[in-house]
């Protein structure tokens, strides 16, 4: 499948941009290879650090003093081996050797075929690339396999899963003549049996030599095993249907498979075979015919991890171990504007990096994606995902973002960072809704550290830190929480309202807010969604250096909380909640902090004095709440408010000034605020707008001109009409 197009590396991130100098791409290059290697002794460290029981779980299954292959009897018996009988006869001499120096070897080893594979994928990327993406792309593959699931599961656990991908990969693109790269494909099916797919990809691809040396290998490697090993192959091939019936818990989440997410929906027996042979029938034909057309096309690589995605799907067991496929169709370049073009990448590097409880909210209607998100990756991209051919014109150079004109700031060195300019046009949704959800993951799992991973571990600590926090209230006099607490326990409805705009309002508002944004004003909506970005981060430095105990978990004040009742103290663990969530996360309160962020946005874009006030009125009622629920101080509002006010501020160094005005385009040329659609041509508000005339010129300007941000004089006409409904441009207030 190699051919004269993949003799250099390519993009896999998208397009490179070319003129970059050549110092900044040097100094880049040298920090992603230090990366890679912090990486890599990382993950060594990780392994040896492992007690000796726990790590090389399954190299100790077959190679340790009781494993399988130090039997005589059938690899299969324990239950343990899942490999093929070829697999078996390739491993079994390294039972020999001793336990400790083999476990050594095999983790560097398996840390050297990593570099090896990550060389190769870069070299096969296609063609045309830029300099930088050439000396960036080694680097940054070696990176990400690093951290991808497979590949530290496979060093944990002492797994050859990363030989059948090395050996494909080296078939494809590294060796010479097609007898020798069929050779290599064909030992990789030989270990792993889906492998064989990548035959009729190479005989539809023109490969038919390759294609048939695929399949002797194969077979030659099993008719090897086959008399070595007789009762073996017997027991995998037939008995258990090419190790269909192996291994224990076929159901598990880690068998990212068909097979696997059949079970999982509680289908058994002849039922959920014939539906696994039927969809995987379905999926191999689609999957390979994409593959095929994308190989056509130049995109070898791409075509190689389709056909591995749909190996994901078909085998009977796809652990976690064996789905490094997925990773490399991050090579695929999705969407016509520059501003999708990251966004397919980003969504394979986070499934491949993060557990799936980061990626989907813990709720039980969401099991069956949370529990397949692997698999419905795989599909994705053996099916649906509508990569780019590389003929056509956006492959290349993508419908470039519409950024605004930089609005001038009260310092000259401001912005710190000028190439972070204020884009204009809404981002994708997509990238959005995973950005805010690992965040609000990373959220969670920070406020959980803050105690040693534990609510009772920062509990002693936590209720010291609410002492002073009391105290300083009383010197300052404005110690009202227990009065206001009372106050709220003692008048039923109060109690009632407080009690639900606390436990509703929190997510439900900013989250409206920020879709609102989304959909109306997008350049508005990324300077409010990067405030509240800083802000958050901001707030669980805080959380993590200064737990404090809420008024409600300090025993002897007296506090009554409202919503989770009577607490027992005597409990290491107390309070209803705590085992969700860390309940000494008080300091800064981002219950204020995000409503006070809600109302400055809404008094800030809102067009109706009406909505700034119902606006501001949030922050007020947060306020309420918090302190009349028992479940914050005065102090943690005025610390929220703080992180909100630094968060806007970090916003405005790094980025500038928000933009404040969009010139709309129209015949009224009327200024709106970014992000709002263009008011209609044919109907100004007022008919003293509407213009007598447009000059002949300016007609000529009005069917031209594309995009209104590259006028460099707002104030004429013919500078800044345009039929392009997106075309927006900044303009400062005088």
């Amino acid at each position: 499948m190699a051919n004269v197009e993949h003799r250099g590396p390519g993009n896999a991130l998208g397009t490179g941009a070319s003129g970059t100098p050549e110092g900044r791409v040097g100094a880049v290059r040298i920090a992603l290879w230090l990366i890679a290697a912090v990486l890599a002794v990382r993950q060594v460290a990780v392994v040896l650090r492992t007690p000796k029981g726990d790590r090389l779980t399954d190299w100790e299954t077959w190679v340790g003093p009781n494993g399988v292959l130090h039997v005589n009897g059938s690899l299969y018996d324990a239950d343990k081996f899942t490999g093929t009988p070829f697999a078996g006869l390739v491993l079994k001499p390294f039972a020999r050797f001793a336990e400790d120096a083999l476990g050594w070897a095999w983790t560097f080893g398996t840390l050297g075929l990593v570099v090896v594979l990550g060389l190769v994928a870069a070299r096969a990327l296609p063609q045309p690339i830029s300099r930088r993406t050439s000396l960036l792309a080694a680097p940054l593959a070696i990176s990400l396999l690093m951290l991808s699931l497979p590949v530290r599961n496979t060093l944990h656990l002492g797994q050859t899963s990363i030989i059948p991908v090395l050996l494909v990969l080296l078939g494809c693109f590294a060796v010479r003549g097609e007898r020798a790269s069929g050779i290599l494909i064909g030992l990789a099916a030989a270990l792993q049996p889906t492998v064989l797919l990548f035959a009729p990809l190479l005989w539809f691809t023109g490969r038919k030599k390759a294609a048939l040396s695929t399949g002797a290998t194969f077979a030659a490697a099993t008719a090897v095993a086959w008399a070595a090993m007789p009762h073996d192959s017997w027991t995998y091939w037939i008995h258990h249907l090419a190790g269909a019936g192996l291994g224990a818990n076929p159901d598990a989440n880690a068998n990212q498979s068909l097979h696997g997410a059949l079970l999982r929906l509680g289908l058994e027996g002849p039922l959920e075979i014939g539906l696994f042979l039927a969809l995987g029938a379905g999926v191999a034909f689609l999957g390979l015919r994409r593959a095929v057309r994308y190989a056509r096309d130049g995109q070898l690589l791409l075509a190689v991890a389709l056909t591995g995605c749909v190996a994901i799907a078909v085998s009977p067991t796809s652990w976690q171990h064996q789905l490094l496929w997925l990773l490399l169709a991050v090579v695929g370049r999705v969407g016509k504007r520059a501003s999708d073009r990251y966004v397919w990448p980003i969504a394979v590097v986070l499934v491949m990096t993060l557990p799936s409880k980061m990626m989907l909210p813990n709720m039980s209607v969401l099991d069956p994606l949370r529990d397949n998100v692997v698999l419905l990756a795989a599909l994705a991209s053996a099916l649906i995902v509508p990569f780019l051919s590389r003929t056509a014109p956006e492959y290349q150079r993508p419908i470039p973002t519409s950024y605004a004109d930089p609005v001038p700031a009260r310092w000259k060195w401001v912005p710190l960072f000028p190439f972070w300019r204020r884009v204009l046009t809404r981002p994708n949704l997509l990238l959005e809704l995973l950005l805010i959800r690992v965040g609000y993951s990373a959220y969670q799992q920070t406020r959980l550290a803050a105690t040693g991973g534990t609510i009772s571990g920062g509990r002693e600590r936590a209720e010291s830190h609410g002492e002073q926090i009391h105290s300083i209230e009383q010197f300052l006099h404005i110690d009202i929480e227990h009065w206001f607490n009372q106050l709220t326990a003692r008048t039923p409805w109060m109690e009632s309202f407080f009690n639900f705009y606390y436990t509703s309002f929190h997510f439900v508002v900013p989250l409206s807010v920020l879709a609102i944004l989304y959909l109306r004003r997008p350049a508005q909506y990324r300077w409010a969604r990067s405030a509240l970005g800083f802000a958050t981060l901001l707030a669980l430095v805080g959380f993590w250096g200064y737990p404090l105990a809420p008024p409600r978990l300090m025993e002897d004040l007296n506090f009554i909380d409202t919503i989770h009742g009577v607490q027992d103290f005597s409990q290491p663990d107390y309070g209803t909640l705590t085992k969700l969530t860390n309940q000494y996360a008080a300091m800064p309160s981002l219950h204020f902090g995000w409503s006070l962020w809600c109302g400055l946005v809404i008094a800030i874009l809102a067009p109706k004095w009406w909505m700034k006030a119902l606006g501001l009125l949030h922050p007020f009622f947060t306020v309420c709440a918090i302190v009349g629920t028992g479940n914050h101080w005065i102090l943690d509002a005025v610390g929220g408010a703080a992180v909100v006010g630094a968060g806007f501020g970090l916003t405005y160094l790094l980025q500038g000034p928000r933009v404040k005005h969009v010139l709309k385009v129209g015949t009224g040329l009327k200024p709106a605020m970014a992000g709002l659609p263009a008011e209609p041509s044919g109907a100004p508000d007022d008919p003293a707008d509407k213009p007598k005339d447009v000059p002949g010129k300016a007609k000529d300007v009005l069917s031209k001109q594309k995009d209104v941000s590259k006028a460099k004089d707002v104030s004429k006409p013919k500078d800044v009409l345009s039929t392009s409904k997106d075309a927006e441009s900044d303009r400062t207030p005088s």
